[in-house]
């Protein structure tokens, strides 16, 4: 009998030591967390003054004088505003071999992610960067184990759809996508557990990669299923139709799906749908400039800010943003509810630079955020400037009334018709219609009147009439991504713009 205990005994602990060991770390590792997470306008200062520091004697401290920054004013003064065309001119210093031109250190990586006007974009990662894009992702993970009691994630497989983790050089830097670079430091402890293989992995065409990914996969004990939306998406309509299973039969332990880079919200009935159940959802906000926020909790809105990562952040009012001299905030002067531009500092060498994400606050205890768009992102040819956050919160509500599953869409102004007023063209691929296209159509209009005053004012007014819904054929978005060489990985399809250029390629795939 006590034999017969001792071996229970020594079997459950066998069983459960991975699940024993990730709440022990999950709890020191909230703990720790708490100090900055507390703490957090403090932090950035001290931040503030360390990254001004540790590059005073580079190129571009030097050139900016960061010798004589003390305060938050002096560094407003000394460092202007800049996108990537503004930092261009360093970049190419440092990949000529130059070192100690942004950050005293060469970087280890450049991250290369797609620009509109500069072409192809050369984002620094420095030895002291690259540590945080890891640290935050993890910490997002265990955070979640701590407050669902979910251990069980810990003892499946977990998948990462992403880019391929072969590396380029660029000048005599590694270079590759996000993804693909973080692929090279995942923690020992995960790469057993970690899918897919790396060969798997290097596959280049994404069509080719997933269908290799669903072969590796779909006899596996899934736990952990991360991605960007629409890609994860093509995953599952794979699996299910080479299964015939709903994604919750065919994984019984998938219970947290890990997202980031776009919205989830419009994709989320079509996931239930495929996934037969609900499964909890973690949502990141990594960017190839570095890690800024991740879910803290599933009972709370919006994202914890990551204050104590190597970034310095500053805001501005999106209203403000395209002003000649626009007024910048660090995290002391913050509201919630105000749609901000977000501008970062980093360890890895940026400076007053805009990667041309919107996010507003919903917490100021602790500092939290959603991210609510591009700011070149809009439609605002009559000057309505309707933003992702306004599309996408009309969208939701127009569901509740009119309930239909959504693969994807675009929004673009039609300024010229052929006959009529002007007008919103919403290009919408249906994974299933609502009964009443009509009554869907005139439903969204009014939300989004109700979301966008100024472009209620030009409906109520006669200046654009009501939008016009344009139905996309079945994986037409995804041959459009194809045909512009951005199928998978981290890209996504603009949700708005405010020309015709992505709306007359979408045109060609409608119904």
């Amino acid at each position: 009998m006590v034999n017969r205990l001792i071996l229970r005994i020594l079997f459950y602990f066998k069983m459960s030591i991975k699940s024993f060991l990730s709440v022990f770390l999950a709890r020191h590792v909230v703990r720790k967390n708490l100090v900055w997470k507390n703490n957090a306008v403090l932090c950035q200062q001290k931040m503030m003054r360390k990254l001004v520091m540790r590059a005073k004697n580079t190129d571009f401290g030097l050139d900016h004088s960061f010798s004589k920054i003390k305060t938050y004013n002096d560094f407003k003064k000394n460092i202007p505003l800049r996108d990537y065309e503004g930092l261009k001119p360093y970049i190419n210093k440092i990949i000529a071999g130059k070192s100690g031109v942004l950050w005293p250190n060469k970087p280890i990586y450049f991250c290369k992610t797609s620009g509109t006007t500069s072409g192809s974009k050369f984002i620094p990662i420095t030895k002291e960067s690259m540590p945080f894009h890891l640290k935050a992702a993890k910490d997002a993970i265990l955070t979640y184990i701590l407050e669902s009691k979910n251990t069980n994630i810990v003892n499946g497989k977990m998948i990462f759809l992403q880019g391929s983790p072969v590396l380029k050089r660029t000048g005599n830097i590694l270079t590759g996508r996000l993804s693909g670079i973080v692929a090279h430091h995942i923690p020992f402890y995960l790469k057993k557990n970690r899918l897919p293989s790396y060969k798997t992995n290097c596959i280049d065409d994404w069509e080719s990669k997933v269908d290799a990914i669903v072969e590796e996969t779909i006899n596996k004990k899934m736990s952990v299923i991360s991605g960007i939306p629409p890609w994860v998406q093509m995953y599952f309509e794979k699996l299910q139709k080479k299964s015939g299973k709903l994604i919750g039969d065919l994984f019984p332990d998938f219970d947290l799906f890990i997202f980031g880079g776009v919205n989830y919200e419009p994709y989320k009935n079509t996931f239930e749908k495929l996934i037969g159940r609900k499964v909890d959802g973690l949502e990141l906000y990594p960017a190839s400039e570095g890690f800024i926020a991740y879910q803290d909790s599933q009972k709370e809105k919006g994202m914890l800010l990551c204050v104590n990562h190597g970034v310095f952040y500053e805001f501005i009012d999106v209203n403000d943003f395209f002003d000649k001299s626009p007024k910048r905030v660090d995290l002391s002067g913050v509201k919630t509810g105000v749609n901000y531009v977000i501008i970062l500092n980093t360890n890895a060498g940026l400076w007053g630079y805009c990667i041309g994400d919107t996010v507003r606050f919903v917490s100021k205890d602790p500092y939290r955020i959603i991210v609510t768009g591009r700011i070149k992102h809009f439609t605002s040819a009559f000057g309505e400037h309707v933003i992702a956050e306004e599309v996408e919160r009309s969208l939701k509500e127009t569901l509740l009334i009119y309930p239909a599953e959504i693969k994807e869409l675009h929004v673009a102004p039609q300024v010229n018709p052929e006959k009529g007023l002007p007008y919103h063209e919403w290009f919408i691929e249906f994974e299933k219609k609502p009964d009443d296209l009509e009554g869907f159509k005139n439903s969204l209009d009014v939300c989004l009147q109700n979301n966008n005053s100024y472009y209620r004012d030009l409906v109520s007014g006669g200046v654009l009439r009501e939008l016009k819904i344009t139905c996309v054929g079945k994986n037409g978005f995804i041959k459009f991504m194809k045909e512009a060489g951005k199928l998978g990985g981290q890209n996504k399809v603009p949700r708005l713009a405010n020309d015709r250029e992505i709306a007359e390629k979408i045109n060609l795939y409608r119904e």
